[in-house]
């Protein structure tokens, strides 16, 4: 039996911070880190391949403003966005992917799935908008954006600048997991929960509806990986290890953590939200239910034995 492992890619595997985010510039992103993804292929894995949006995303709103301001162009919610960026990102990662694995001589099918995923319309997150997406800003520019749009900023905790925070709801139901589930059995290679998914809500017990917000990928990720019994979650950001006393002098990288290590790190503030937190908390969350192991890396660190940070049940 081939094993399945879900990788969630993070914002940095298509646009690095300190690019304007030309096409060329995220395709040659992506094309890198799927060349990456190849060492999973490799070794018969099964995968499915979640990604992030924040910049994506961002950058669709900021052109959601400009086209009204300008031109009167109705302005699109933020759960269409979303989706907006499902597809696009998508298209991306299926015809990069396809480019390395025609270099190797490995044939797949590579699908992406636009995926909704039910949050509740009640959750506190609605009050509280902690998630981070688009370019970074000065203090200055944020404030005079912040004045015009009625948009919240946070600082980011690595200090590159000033980001717009949205809701960020819990997932709740990722949608269609038998029809991935069933897809990816077969061999093929699925892209799905794009940014975390579409966020909609059960307006009535038996009527869907979009709902403004950006969840996770990372927590929507651990649950699509729970909901289609993967066996290893994997999770990609800009950092080779997890780490603790983070950008300080007495920082430690970590090869190992238990669940309950990693609640207690969590507890006390070494991760913050917005940044390692939500994907330390989707490890918990993935690692505590199936009793399966997480992997927190860069993609460059695939190839090693000893890669990333692994959060492990005991």
């Amino acid at each position: 039996m081939k094993k399945l492992a879900v990788i969630a890619l993070g914002g940095n595997a298509l646009l690095r911070g300190n690019q304007s985010g030309t096409i060329s510039e995220q395709e040659s992103n992506t094309y890198e880190t799927c060349s990456y993804l190849v060492e999973l292929i490799k070794k018969k894995y099964n995968i499915v391949i979640t990604h992030g949006n924040g910049p994506q995303v961002g950058n669709i709103l900021l052109r959601n403003e400009a086209g009204y301001d300008n031109y009167k162009i109705p302005k699109m919610p933020l759960d269409i966005c979303v989706a907006d960026s499902q597809g696009g990102i998508g298209y991306m990662i299926q015809q990069q992917l396809t480019n390395v694995l025609n270099k190797l001589h490995i044939k797949k099918n590579i699908l992406t799935l636009i995926t909704e995923v039910v949050v509740d319309k009640n959750d506190p997150a609605f009050q509280n908008p902690t998630k981070p997406i688009g370019k970074y800003f000065l203090k200055e520019e944020a404030e005079l954006l912040s004045r015009a749009n009625n948009w919240e900023f946070r600082e980011d905790p690595r200090k590159r600048g000033w980001r717009r925070v949205v809701p960020s709801p819990k997932p709740m139901q990722i949608m269609n997991t038998e029809i991935i589930k069933q897809l990816v059995s077969k061999g093929n290679i699925i892209v799905a929960v794009g940014g975390g998914g579409i966020p909609v809500m059960w307006k009535q017990p038996d009527f869907l509806e979009g709902i403004d917000a950006v969840i996770d990928k990372d927590l929507a990720s651990a649950r699509l990986a729970i909901d289609i019994g993967a066996d290893e979650f994997y999770i990609l950001t800009d950092i080779p290890k997890v780490c603790i006393n983070f950008q300080k002098p007495n920082q430690k990288s970590l090869d190992k953590l238990t669940v309950r290590q990693a609640r207690k790190y969590l507890k006390t503030g070494e991760f913050a939200a917005g940044s390692m937190g939500p994907k330390i908390e989707a490890g918990i969350q993935f690692t505590n239910a199936t009793k399966r192991t997480t992997i927190i890396t860069e993609a460059s660190e695939l190839s090693k034995p000893d890669a990333g940070t692994k959060i492990i049940y005991s």
